[in-house]
């Protein structure tokens, strides 16, 4: 494919080999007056602000701070954490919702030669204890007063040793002690401090194959494994996904890329390695424009008062995007009509080769009456989204290209800083993740799977094995893990175990399967993968979340979360009277009815032994706050299976037809 070789020949002064702080400084050279991030009004109380550093947005609105403010920023935090004792290899903790300080917060504490380690802001008591110790953190950068108190419990009763918290936000009733104190008053410290041949010494002191930062695995099984990335892991998987994803001359220039002009609205964890690569790294790299969203609730307000023409996800948020798209659009029967018929039309028109005159003047009305909406409800300027973190519904990603918003999938992991594999946005192909970025060794262990996995297959199926420069040398103080996770082959040649199913077609594009782990075995002796299987639901307006389960049994069935607002109505429609309590509802045969439909139609898709035989309704959705899914909305599965034991245990107590 000449667009490989011509990824492998792009020369650009983003690419390089720095360290992470080195590249950030050079990125400010190249787009000192450019805006680098863009911070919304009345969400915090931020002591940035209190210290004069930046001034105050608007309510509801967002102001600017350009490379060179932001270089400033960076300098007198990294000034304030040497002040504090930091040095080569003091671990520095973060412990914040994603939001600029973070972003700042990261890069100072990189530059004063630290290793930054990550805290999901939704961690338990007893997590916050196992990563700050874990880690063996010095500092800790805490959100907010009560991110604060949580940290100050685990210091003082679990004795975890943290010499020092930095508060991003205002606090009250900490003037007494001198291990606490705000961003704005650490800002300071380090501007009074400050000594530029002084700060270029530190960037020295750093070396490529330094450790850049501990990010720990969510942890859906066992406890969390604390990754050890490099400087040289996130720089090279920067410069493989600009390669990708830039300017390069051989591109049309119709084609969307990453650059200077981009604009990206974040709001995934910065504690996980997809958004801190590809919203972050990535961009502040290309000199793109960095927005914080308030949060994954306010998504489409940020989106509108934003208007980015780029966006990192996961495959929930595409979801439940799609979900509030159609819901608008479907006020009146005569409106979900129009809508439906415009996606069909979309659908239709982005599979076919050659549309012609009909389907092309289908699709122009189509955009009249329906995607041109969708695209000003989204700020009207997304020019493709970028899906990570998880597996995506092929339909639902068919469905987006169809309304003209391509999502180009990838896949990667927290070990390989993270990506590994995505689609090119001038040659996206939906149902995979996308071909090996530059420098990126892949190939296959068929030895995990039976034929049931790999039947109707174009190309090899397998574990995904992988070798790079993204790639990391092992776990924090976990050296059994370490060795469990690369194999050596017969040329002497280490490969990381990906632990994941896919298969490599022969145009070198790879579709992600399954995790090894969480594939079914059924006591038939089938191998079930329950991915795809739960995916064909993710368009569904009737059915919000599924989970399918069958380990070890005859058949395959499933926990299903109605869309309870679409199921009141399509009763109210129907003349049918439900219950108001959201258990009674699930136990309404009407309800398991007209599920039932919804889940007989998936079936036909797949094999007799991949068909889900029974089901339960189950009246609680899967969330980060119920800890059924992990922060970066991950379906934790033992835990499901945990919660819902009992419907799954009438499940198979029954017999089946």
């Amino acid at each position: 494919m000449d667009w490989i070789q011509a990824e492998e020949a792009f020369e650009s002064p983003v690419l390089g080999t720095e360290t992470i702080p080195k590249t950030f400084e050079e990125s400010v050279s190249r787009n000192g007056g450019r805006i680098a991030q863009q911070y919304k009004g009345g969400v915090y109380d931020r002591s940035l602000v209190a210290a004069g550093v930046i001034p105050a947005a608007e309510t509801g609105e967002y102001s600017d701070v350009t490379y060179e403010e932001m270089r400033e920023i960076v300098r007198r935090l990294a000034a304030g954490f040497r002040e504090l004792g930091v040095e080569a290899g003091t671990r520095v903790s973060i412990f914040a919702h994603t939001r600029m300080e973070w972003a700042q917060a990261d890069f100072g504490a990189l530059a004063a030669g630290g290793i930054v380690t990550t805290v999901y802001p939704t961690s338990s008591r007893s997590q916050l204890s196992y990563l700050l110790g874990d880690a063996g953190s010095e500092v800790v950068v805490a959100e907010n007063q009560t991110l604060l108190e949580r940290t100050l419990a685990v210091m003082e009763e679990d004795h975890v040793d943290v010499e020092h918290v930095v508060v991003i936000d205002e606090i009250e009733g900490y003037d007494d002690r001198d291990d606490v104190s705000t961003l704005g008053e650490l800002h300071d410290r380090g501007a009074r401090a400050f000594d530029e041949d002084a700060y270029e010494s530190w960037l020295d002191e750093r070396g490529f194959d330094d450790i850049a930062s501990l990010i720990y695995t969510s942890g859906t099984t066992g406890q969390p494994k604390g990754v050890q990335l490099t400087h040289k892991n996130f720089r090279s998987n920067v410069n493989q996904c600009y390669r990708r994803f830039g300017p390069r001359p051989d591109r049309d220039p119709e084609v969307p890329v990453i650059n200077a002009d981009s604009t990206a609205l974040s709001f995934l964890p910065l504690a996980h390695v997809f958004e801190r690569l590809a919203g972050h790294y990535l961009m502040f790299s290309s000199g793109a424009t960095v927005a914080y969203a308030e949060s994954p609730d306010t998504l489409r307000e940020d989106l509108a008062v934003v208007q980015p023409n780029v966006m990192t996800s996961v495959p929930r948020v595409y979801e439940k995007l799609y979900d509030a798209i159609r819901e608008q659009a479907s006020e009146s029967p005569v409106k979900q009509r129009i809508f439906e018929w415009a996606t069909d039309v979309g659908r239709e028109y982005h599979a076919a080769e050659n549309p012609g005159t009909v389907l092309n003047l289908k699709r122009s009305l189509a955009d009249t009456l329906v995607f041109s909406k969708v695209h000003e409800a989204l700020g009207d300027r997304i020019e493709f989204f970028i899906s990570g973190g998880g597996s995506l519904s092929a339909d639902l990603c068919a469905l987006y290209h169809g309304m003209g918003l391509p999502i180009l999938e990838g896949y990667g992991l927290t070990e390989t800083s993270p990506v590994i594999t995505v689609n090119p946005p001038e040659r996206p192909k939906v149902g995979t993740i996308g071909p090996p970025v530059v420098d990126t060794e892949v190939k296959l262990d068929e030895s995990l799977i039976g034929e049931d996995v790999a039947k109707d297959a174009d190309g090899r199926v397998g574990e995904l094995l992988v070798r790079g420069p993204q790639v990391c040398d092992g776990y924090w103080n976990k050296p059994d893990d370490t060795d469990a996770a690369f194999v050596t082959d017969e040329e002497g040649r280490e490969w990381f175990r990906t632990g994941d199913i896919v298969e490599q077609r022969d145009d070198e594009y790879v579709t992600f399967r399954e995790r090894a782990k969480q594939l079914l075995v059924l006591s038939t002796g089938k191998n079930v993968a329950p991915g795809p299987i739960e995916d064909a639901f993710a368009a569904n307006e009737f059915v919000e979340q599924c989970v399918v389960i069958g380990d070890g049994q005859k058949f395959v069935s499933a926990l299903i979360v109605p869309n309870f607002e679409r199921v009141r109505e399509w009763a109210d429609d129907q003349g049918h009277d439900l219950p108001d309590d959201r258990e009674e509802l699930c136990q309404d045969d009407r309800v398991h009815a007209r599920i039932e439909r919804e889940v007989d139609e998936v079936n036909e898709r797949f094999e007799e032994h991949e068909r889900i035989k029974q089901f339960r309704l189950v009246p609680e959705e899967f969330t980060e706050e119920n800890d059924l899914l992990t922060p970066t909305m991950k379906k934790k599965r033992r835990n499901i299976l945990d919660r819902f034991s009992d419907k799954i245990e009438m499940i198979y107590e029954e017999p089946t037809g």
